[in-house]
């Protein structure tokens, strides 16, 4: 151990009384936490947010309740977060944290971390190199998060661990965000986490607000405010610091100063102690505070000042090297700041911070400006002088921080750059972007001098060299802007990353740099479509106006990439794939493999949409195996989405299965949250066709929990849902999945892999609601709008539940009116939609007999080839609805009843197994109606001439008919020479024997089973 460290025990060992050895009241709250702990340990993890205002009592609750998990064998891991200024330190309370964690388990923790070392390096330094320019992308920050969730859960797996948080409202937007993702996602593992705030400091704009309202959400997270000290607990806490009884005027004089406030109950007894009677304290609580400091030695009140300058800790040898003081009147300045209970040594042993962060705050607020500037100026000197005074880790931030609130705009630039690279390297992009933005305020206040002689560290994704030697070439302010674009897109905060775009564009306005230009166009192209502002489209025209005719380069290949992959989701046509192709071209000659492989996936995505389907899956499944090989594994899983979702298109949804698995594992284990989402949600979309729909469900469902549940794949998510719940008659459920899919995939850029299917769930929601115009609306709309290649996927369920319909309604009054333009419309959908594939042939027969069926000239023969087209191809519902509908008619014809009681046997039992209730209520109805046995032992019963069917007597029969011809009541009774209230007994008699709620249910159901017919 250090001298330093030394002197930092010795002092932290100083007796104070103004602490209460009594812990008071709460007794609640600790029950809280230790029935949280005791969950924890049996393997549920916890999750506790304490909140109260400054004062009132939070660290010492939590203080008492580590005791109690120390006792209990517990871990315990407690990291702070540090306000360093206005500045917090990105990742603080984690970093400190795992550190605890690497001291007190440190082969435990290598184990855990074991391969991805490098990555969460960028949280814990000591487990190596972070590695330098590793590419920046929207799943790095998530893919950080990930490997840090699987670390603790790891770590957790053998041993109760305790993860304390305190400070939450100093806490960055990195360490916000990572307790978001932990808390969302921990779901294994014997741990806890405990965080705390100032609720009195959670104003209507505080950072923190939107965090604890998203967490409020969440069912898991427990919520325990503290209130303020009754008058008994204030006896209480009095007694226990003065070791004796207090006078009850003291006591009654001491609650009302303090209201209630834990700390302030001890600032009073001390200055009480002091000798202030109780008529003579301060009139401010605050004023009481610096008191306080104000009765120290004048070395220790120096130093109180220079410590709450400093941060929330500031670490000796920095401390000796800004006070100036000599080693001795040093110590003896903290052994007086200590023992007045004004100062502690920090819990690492290597520092000092303030006992509370109030008497901090008081001192600071307290500084004159040109004293603050000072004293910012003497730790910027003293770190660059030495910077071994503080961690590596910190070491940038703290530097910009002081050299910024110096007021030297000439040092405060190069350090604030320098902190923005070393912040971005941890992939905290929120506090890289006010880094950035810090030195945009400042890049006009530095002299000129200190500008020119600033250099392009590097540039963001493709943005343009300048082409020049980086060893005389300036940074440009536009390289800023170009860079805090990136990190605003990366930290979600697109809506600042589209201003300063639009700040970029204006100053290009003026200058001649189409390179630049078509960038920042691009960038905003692709936060059009983030921000539902549009579909990106005229933007990046725009940026294919700028380059054309400029030779090759990075920018002209992203340009390019960028308008494949807008044709690819959109419109997969001939001059997508142009650009595709261009783009890789284009690509290879700039020598750019990032970018090639990128534009390979998407040319491969639309050769398959374009009809050239085994040379898109091999471009496809080449530049996959490429990119794993070199390491680019977002590229790598993005060629995984679009391989499984390219096999899904052709029908060949076992081979998707297969290949999304793969992609999932390599997701997950390179923590790349995002794009397991996407995967996650094309083999849900696979096990759906396949009939594994249990599987299917879990699927969406383990996506919609995961970090990737609040983007579109989530949306992707929910469609399977709403798909499988009207499958399974659930249409009221369906629809509540089809609202919460709509409004993540917004209504500004409609993309047809998504407007399809929404369409298609509408229509089959529609029709099962008996809303057949809605059917005929939803259905002329997805007509107009047309059917780009490559969408037959989603137009032939979307045509086919449509046309089933207008069949499902033949006879009935109500629906004759527009039928035979309805059917038109199918039948011109039906020309738009391509059969490159077995399954799409099937379907395409299957909506040809239903045509037929709806025209009432459908046949057995024609059946039979439905069946036969679906038998090889792996689509257990469907094939169960073509042989319903083939021995329907079979039935109908005649002769043949041993032939459909097996077709009606085999569709009853994959109906049961999906849980398909319609198809399973159907097969029974047809069933019961030709009096087949649907039980294999039993033998199909001869049909009986006469019989009636469900019941129905010779009169409810003819009843029947009517009420299938649209008559009402009196008109029924008129015709049949009954009365109108005969009339109705008979129709309500109908109802209940058919299981109907409504007389054109019923006549629907009498068309559908042919139960006006002969008997079958």
């Amino acid at each position: 151990m250090s001298a330093h460290a030394d002197l930092c025990a010795m002092l932290g060992a100083v007796e104070t009384r103004s602490v209460s050895p009594v812990f008071v009241g709460r007794a609640g709250e600790l029950t809280a936490l230790t029935e949280a702990l005791s969950r924890a340990t049996a393997g549920e993890p916890q999750a506790l947010l304490i909140g109260g205002e400054a004062g009132v009592g939070k660290t010492r609750l939590i203080e008492e309740f580590l005791d109690a998990a120390c006792e209990r064998g517990a871990v315990v891991a407690l990291g702070g977060c540090v306000e360093l200024g206005a500045d917090g330190l990105p990742f603080a309370p984690f970093a400190t944290a795992l550190r605890s964690l690497h001291r007190r388990l440190p082969g435990e923790l290598l184990a855990a971390a074991h391969g991805h070392e490098a990555e969460l390096a960028r949280l814990l330094p000591e487990l190596g190199d972070p590695g330098g320019q590793d590419s920046s992308d929207e799943d790095s920050t998530a893919r950080l998060f990930e490997l840090t969730v699987r670390l603790l859960e790891r770590l957790a797996a053998d041993r109760t661990i305790v993860l304390v948080l305190e400070d939450l409202h100093w806490a960055d937007a990195s360490t916000r965000h990572l307790l978001t993702y932990l808390l969302r996602t921990l779901r294994r593992g014997r741990i806890a986490v405990v965080a705390s705030y100032r609720a009195d400091d959670i104003h209507r704009r505080h950072p923190l607000r939107p965090l604890l309202a998203e967490l409020d959400r969440l069912r898991t997270i427990r919520r325990i405010e503290l209130a303020r000290f009754s008058r008994t607990e204030v006896h209480r806490q009095l007694t226990g610091i003065l070791a004796a009884e207090p006078d009850p005027g003291l006591v009654d004089e001491v609650f009302e100063r303090s209201d209630g406030n834990a700390f302030f109950v001890e600032e009073l007894v001390v200055s009480h102690e002091a000798g202030c009677a109780a008529g003579q304290l301060s009139d401010s609580l605050r004023d009481l505070l610096l008191v306080r400091v104000e009765t120290l030695p004048e070395d220790a009140q120096r130093v109180a000042r220079i410590v709450a300058e400093g941060g929330s800790t500031v670490e000796y040898g920095l401390l000796a090297a800004v006070a100036r003081l000599s080693e001795d009147d040093l110590i003896e300045a903290l052994r007086a700041a200590v023992g007045a209970n004004i100062l502690l040594a920090a819990p690492d042993g290597d520092g000092y911070r303030f006992r509370h962060s109030l008497v901090r705050e008081a001192v600071s607020d307290d500084l004159l400006p040109g004293e603050r500037s000072r004293l910012n100026r003497r730790y910027a000197e003293a770190l660059e002088a030495d910077p071994t005074l503080v961690r590596a880790d910190e070491r940038a931030n703290r530097l910009a921080t002081y050299w910024y609130h110096a007021h030297d705009p000439a040092k405060a630039l190069p350090a604030v750059l320098g902190a923005s690279v070393a912040t971005r390297k941890r992939h905290a992009y929120a506090e890289q972007l006010s880094l950035l933005e810090r030195a945009m305020e400042l890049w006009d206040k530095a002299p000129a001098e200190t500008r020119d002689s600033l250099r392009p560290i590097d540039y963001a994704d493709a943005y343009p060299a300048c082409g020049c030697d980086p060893d005389t070439t300036s940074l440009r302010f536009l390289d800023l802007l170009a860079e805090a674009a990136v990190a605003a897109r990366l930290s979600g905060e697109r809506e600042r990353a589209a201003k300063i775009c639009r700040t970029a564009l204006r100053i290009l306005d003026d200058e001649n740099d189409p390179l630049r230009a078509a960038w920042f166009w691009t960038e905003t192209a692709r936060l059009q479509s983030n921000l539902g502002r549009g579909d990106g489209w005229p933007e990046i025209a725009r940026a294919q106006e700028l380059v054309k005719g400029l030779p090759p380069s990075a920018v002209h290949a992203t340009v390019l990439v960028g308008a494949a992959g807008w044709g690819m989701l959109r419109n997969p046509g001939p001059e997508a794939l142009a650009a595709a192709e261009r783009a890789v071209e284009y690509a290879r000659f700039v020598k750019n493999e990032p970018i090639e492989l990128n534009a390979r996936i998407t040319l491969g995505t639309i050769m398959v949409s374009a009809g050239d389907t085994e040379g898109g899956l091999a471009a496809l499944h080449q530049a996959r195996e490429r990119t794993i090989a070199l390491g680019q594994f977002h590229e790598a899983t993005r060629a995984h989405i679009n391989i499984s979702s390219s096999l899904e298109a052709l029908g060949r949804s076992r081979e998707a299965v297969e290949i999304a698995t793969t992609g999932i594992d390599l997701a997950r284990s390179r923590g790349l949250v995002d794009s397991a989402g996407w995967i996650r949600a094309n083999l849900s979309e696979s096990l759906l066709s396949l009939g594994e729909w249990d599987r299917s469900k879990e699927e969406a469902e383990e996506l919609l929990r995961s970090g990737a549940s609040s983007t579109k794949p989530g949306g992707t998510a929910l469609l399977q849902l709403a798909h499988l719940a009207a499958a399974r008659g659930e249409p009221a459920r369906a629809a509540e999945h089809l609202a919460e899919a709509r409004s993540r995939y917004g209504t500004r850029d409609p993309i047809p892999q998504y407007t399809l299917p929404m369409a298609q769930v509408e229509i089959a929601i529609a029709a099962a609601e008996g809303r057949l115009a809605d059917v005929r609306h939803q259905l002329a709309a997805m007509a107009d709008a047309g059917f780009p290649p490559g969408t037959h996927r989603y137009g032939w369920p979307l045509v086919l539940t449509a046309v089933t319909a207008e069949a499902d309604s033949r006879g009935l009054p109500a629906a004759d009116e527009g039928r035979a333009e309805a059917l038109d419309v199918v039948r011109r959908c039906v020309r738009g939609l391509a059969v490159q594939a077995p399954v799409w042939e099937a379907y395409s027969l299957q909506v040809s007999e239903e045509l037929a069926r709806a025209e009432g000239r459908d046949t057995a023969a024609r059946w039979a080839e439905v069946v036969a087209a679906y038998e090889p191809v792996e689509r257990p519902h469907q094939l169960a609805r073509a042989r319903h509908r083939l021995a329907d008619a079979l039935l109908v014809e005649g002769g043949r009843r041993e032939e459909a009681t097996a077709l009606l046997r085999e569709a009853h039992a994959t109906a049961v197994r999906l849980g398909a209730r319609p198809l399973r209520e159907d097969v029974e109805l047809l069933a019961a109606r030709a009096r087949l046995s649907l039980a294999a032992e039993k033998p199909p019963a001869a049909a009986e001439p006469g019989d009636d069917t469900f019941g129905l007597t010779p009169r409810e029969q003819a009843v029947l008919g009517l009420v299938a011809a649209g008559r009402t009541n009196r008109q029924i009774a008129e015709e049949l020479f009954i009365s109108p209230k005969t009339a109705s007994v008979h129709v309500s008699n109908i109802l209940a024997k058919l299981g109907v709620s409504g007389r054109g249910e019923a006549a629907a159901l009498a068309h559908r089973l042919h139960l006006l017919d002969p008997a079958l």
